[in-house]
């Protein structure tokens, strides 16, 4: 059997990314990094990934935001400098015993496998926990995906990177922070004009097509983002980026305790497994408190429900689409009929297009007040909510990305609909704190007061 030098393929890191490469060689275990389009980010991980695969065999997973982009973007993707394969310059043929095309899976003779997977469906896999984990483009990734295998990754002295291109100032943004101020992490961002991995001719060209896409301060900024790392555009196409910037910036994502006076309600999108998505929120004098955010999974009706009695609030209306009238073909009742079964006390959200109810979320949202850590993956996805782009035509299409987002931005349209038909709401008492912490308090009557001067800060 011929003998391979791992990297194969004579491959080694560009000057700027040795750094990166040292330290993982040197036996970092998590990292970071925000470096510009182009920039050979996967290119090195996946050479990374073959050398881990036969120092420490294991199970290693090469992951994108969507199962469904990950066979273009990762497995089937040409070096047009080479015309190869990726996977195939940092995994030969030589290295391999099995490759199944349909999984896009790999076992290797040092006894390692290797797949491709997507950040919509890391808890549907079956077979042993990673060891190590490329977590590409996350920015535009689950945030629930590092939540879920963080425990097992520390626990088995396994490692993670991180890479992408910035999405605002998102999860992605905050595990940069992260690891730019941790002693354990390896953080870094590179710029275009840092690297010189791309001529200013070529730039010059991406501006200009930039530009020809989105318009002149679009594209500028769409440019800016992906050559330049710039963290201040909003996720482009976002339905809602805009709005929700405006509660961040104007203190509406803060640290809010639920009040006991008022009921708490739910607005349920009964997805499948991991899609079952779950806001809480109190509502008085037109304003909303967002108190709390849950998503299944595994899509058990009952087992959300347990979660929910069990956390003690006062109870509400729990509002669900109108698709919880379908019967189950395995139990025969209707969603409806095992959500009163549980307990819960479901009531139908008023029917509508999901245009009406994305323009309903557009205006019910600078109504609202988010907890940021009970909240914190709902409002990631709030953030992350995009419309399709159309390559052909140079637009955006009517439709949503069908992604990580989708249930829960559904789930908060449904609360948009649902919070008009409240009534009887009591009035609490005007000396009651919403907000929690000695230096971080705001009382009940100035964050539902209507005058723009009395607007809680946080």
């Amino acid at each position: 059997m011929p003998r391979i030098r791992l990297p194969a393929n004579g491959w080694q890191p560009r000057p700027y990314q040795r750094e990166l490469w040292e330290y993982l060689e040197g036996g970092g275990r998590r990292a970071c990094i925000i470096w510009h389009r182009r920039s050979g980010k996967d290119e090195l991980c996946l050479h990374w990934t073959a050398v881990s695969a036969f120092q420490k065999p294991a199970t290693y997973w090469h992951m994108l935001p969507e199962a469904a982009q990950a066979r273009k973007a990762i497995w089937d993707s040409i070096n047009p400098h080479t015309g190869l394969r990726r996977i195939d310059e940092a995994f030969p043929p030589e290295i391999r015993d099995a490759t199944r095309e349909d999984q896009m899976f790999l076992k290797l003779k040092s006894g390692a496998t290797w797949q491709v997977v997507g950040s919509d469906n890391f808890n549907s896999l079956v077979g042993s926990p990673p060891y190590g984990v490329v977590f590409s483009e996350w920015p535009l990734a689950n945030p629930a995906a590092y939540a879920y295998l963080s425990p097992i990754l520390r626990e088995n002295g396994g490692w993670a990177i991180f890479n992408g291109t910035p999405r605002g100032k998102n999860h992605g943004f905050k595990t940069l922070q992260r690891a730019l101020n941790s002693d354990n992490w390896f953080g870094q961002v590179l710029r275009a004009d840092e690297t010189k991995a791309i001529t200013p001719e070529a730039l010059a060209e991406e501006l200009a097509d930039y530009i020809g896409m989105y318009g002149a301060d679009m594209g500028q900024a769409v440019y800016d983002q992906e050559y330049f790392c710039s963290f201040e555009a909003a996720i482009i196409g976002a339905y809602w980026g805009a709005e929700m910037a405006v509660a961040e910036r104007d203190g509406r994502i803060g640290s809010y305790a639920v009040d006991p006076a008022l009921p708490v309600h739910t607005a349920w999108d009964l997805g499948v497994g991991a899609n079952l998505a779950i806001w809480f929120w109190q509502a008085l004098a037109g304003k909303i408190a967002v108190v709390d955010y849950y998503q299944s999974h595994d899509g058990n009706i009952e087992a959300a429900a347990a979660e929910i009695i069990g956390k003690g609030y006062r109870r509400g209306t729990d509002w669900v689409p109108h698709d919880a009238k379908v019967r189950d073909i395995g139990t025969g009742r209707t969603r409806i009929e095992t959500m009163i079964k549980a307990g819960l006390q479901p009531r139908l959200v008023p029917n509508h297009n999901p245009e009406d109810g994305r323009n309903a979320a557009r205006v019910t949202i600078p109504r609202c007040y988010f907890d940021k850590e009970r909240c914190e993956t709902g409002i990631e996805a709030l953030k992350a909510y995009r419309r399709e782009w159309d390559e052909k035509n140079r637009t955006f299409k009517d439709n949503p990305v069908k992604d990580w987002a989708d249930h829960p931005a559904d789930a908060f349209r449904y609360l948009s609909m649902a919070w008009r038909e409240i009534v009887g709401t009591p009035q609490p008492a005007n000396d009651r704190l919403l907000s929690v912490g000695s230096m971080n308090t705001v009382r009940f009557d100035d964050l539902w007061d209507d005058r723009p001067k009395r607007r809680a800060r946080l």
